[in-house]
């Protein structure tokens, strides 16, 4: 299909008007490639490393949830010129979904993986401009089981801090570095909280609000909204879609 006409479709389907992002955050085409799209690669990072496996694998247009640009104005040498270059130079289409992608009720970060999790969604909270991003759902799960699942569903070794009660009745999830929600998913009633990742201070808050916190990995929990997204564009367009895995471990 045409670059334009799937940019149209995935600006309105992620609702990229809607959904407020951080002021610096730019969401939508990042870098126009060649007209017609075939073949989507996507991936968490918009990174030397998944640019040049999008070039590799030959896909006309890679879609990231951490684009290129964040607002700051800086000078295309370096590393961000070789991002860049590369790009323009395969003719290689870059578009980035933030926040909008952590929030969409379908293919979000934080709805899918409450859904993988084998969790039912009982509200949003997490307020940013009257946009909600976090989920949360009721519950009677055991910790210990609920960690085996994300171990189980992410691959990873999440760090769990458990200063809650052992078994969870209800979970709250941001995915990437939200820590600093686990006030307001105590105010809501949650006694678990599951993001990314955290600094070391709030260690002493959750421990202190009585809730168990699940840090499993900045790149790792924000997998699964790329994923679900490629697999829409191959229902609705017949697209060929590749997930990029480039993890960080952080």
């Amino acid at each position: 299909m045409h670059c334009r006409e799937l940019v149209a479709y995935l600006d309105e389907y992620l609702a990229l008007a809607e959904v407020p992002d951080f002021p610096d955050a730019f969401n939508g085409l990042q870098v126009e490639g060649r007209a017609e799209v075939q073949r989507v690669a996507v991936a968490v990072d918009a990174c030397q490393a998944t640019i040049d496996q999008a070039v590799m694998r030959e896909a006309d247009m890679l879609l990231v949830h951490h684009g290129l640009f964040w607002g700051q104005h800086a000078p295309v040498t370096g590393a961000y010129y070789r991002r860049l270059s590369a790009l323009i130079k395969n003719d290689l289409s870059l578009y980035s979904c933030h926040l909008p992608l952590d929030a969409h009720p379908e293919v979000g970060n934080n709805h899918v993986l409450a859904r993988q999790l084998g969790l039912t969604v009982g509200g949003m909270f997490a307020e940013r401009e009257g946009a909600s991003l976090g989920v949360w759902a009721d519950t009677q799960l055991p910790l210990s089981e609920l960690v085996r699942r994300v171990e189980e569903t992410l691959n990873v070794q999440p760090l769990v801090i458990p200063t809650g009660p052992a078994t969870a009745r209800r979970i709250g999830i941001i995915t990437g570095g939200a820590a600093s929600y686990i006030g307001e998913a105590a105010r809501i009633g949650c006694d678990t909280f599951l993001t990314g990742e955290g600094a070391h201070h709030t260690y002493f808050e959750a421990e202190e609000q009585g809730i168990n916190l699940i840090y499993a990995g900045h790149y790792a929990t924000e997998t699964v909204g790329v994923r679900a997204l490629a697999a829409h564009l191959e229902r609705q367009f017949g697209l060929e879609t590749l997930f990029l895995h480039h993890p960080t471990g952080l």
